[in-house]
């Protein structure tokens, strides 16, 4: 049976804040899925609740059917936001010490710090101490940190968080492949065109509540149409204004992505551009995810 984390109905409040109002959703796995929302939203508390870091008023987190218990999350791969590790050890000691403390051996525990270092290509800073490490590398070893002792669910708050695209292709690899193997792999993240390039599905949560959940493809062609036009000249497409039914969703360097309402003819917009100068674009597109999240915050 593949394995299957489910939440349900979680409550929590702090004070007169409501953290997570009655949340539910699944996450399956053999897909990677994105966890977003705005600051705020309650996506770390949502985690922290998985791994029974916080105390829920209400609700229940499930693996695979069942409550979850602490035999069920010494399975489970965190990678918190805020780092996570010791500074002053070396990297590979720490690594085996954490695998140890899953209940690895030791020979197993420095056997799969030494993969995961080489598969994330910082092999030769084993022997440096963490603090020494850049930024990027910190990540790096970080993400080892969640994966040394093979977790069957992976969840990461922020893992691509101040990454070169070099780093955020290898971590994306490695989460990509962590699915295709057959694990549940949630994570969170405010750079949604990373998230729409490497997730199957995501949820999306405001105030404590589910407001969106489904497959990327499947949110990128629903809703009304998107339409994406140039001319030259117009830096600030100026020619789309006041155009009955059209809506200017964004401007960049003269490309103007426009919403068509129900009903209106895209030959009249074709025609409202032509006649302001020559069109170099002119072309209907998906729904982008950053469209799919502000839509759905309203």
């Amino acid at each position: 049976m593949a394995s299957l984390l489910q939440l349900e109905g979680l409550r929590q409040r702090y004070g007169t804040l409501t953290a997570l109002d009655d949340l539910s959703f699944n996450v399956a796995a053999g897909q990677v899925v994105g966890f977003l929302g705005p600051n705020g939203a309650g996506k770390t508390t949502t985690m922290r609740a998985i791994f029974g870091l916080t105390d829920l008023d209400a609700g229940t987190v499930k693996w695979n059917g069942a409550k979850v218990s602490q035999a069920e999350r010494r399975r489970f791969g965190y990678m918190p936001e805020e780092r996570g590790l010791y500074p002053g050890m070396h990297v590979g000691e720490q690594l085996e010490y954490l695998g140890r403390l899953h209940a690895m051996s030791a020979s197993s525990a420095r056997s799969a710090a030494e993969m995961w270092l080489e598969r994330l290509g910082i092999a030769d800073r084993t022997d440096s101490k963490v603090e020494s490490l850049s930024h990027g590398n910190q990540q790096r070893v970080q993400l080892a940190a969640a994966l040394v002792h093979g977790p069957e669910l992976i969840i990461l708050d922020e893992p691509l968080a101040g990454l070169d695209p070099t780093g955020i292709d290898d971590i994306g690899n490695v989460l990509t492949e962590q699915a295709r193997a057959g694990q549940c792999v949630l994570f969170s993240s405010h750079q949604l065109d990373q998230v729409e390039d490497l997730c199957e599905s995501v949820t999306i949560i405001d105030h404590g509540r589910l407001v969106v959940s489904g497959r990327v493809d499947e949110l990128a062609t629903s809703g009304a149409r998107r339409l994406v036009v140039r001319v030259e000249g117009d830096r600030d497409a100026s020619w789309a204004n006041g155009i009955a039914g059209v809506t200017v969703s964004e401007v960049n360097g003269g490309e103007a992505r426009l919403v068509l309402s129900d009903g209106v003819d895209s030959e009249s917009v074709l025609r409202a551009a032509m006649a302001k100068g020559r069109l170099t674009e002119f072309v209907f597109q998906r729904r982008r995810l950053s469209e799919v999240f502000r839509e759905a915050l309203g």
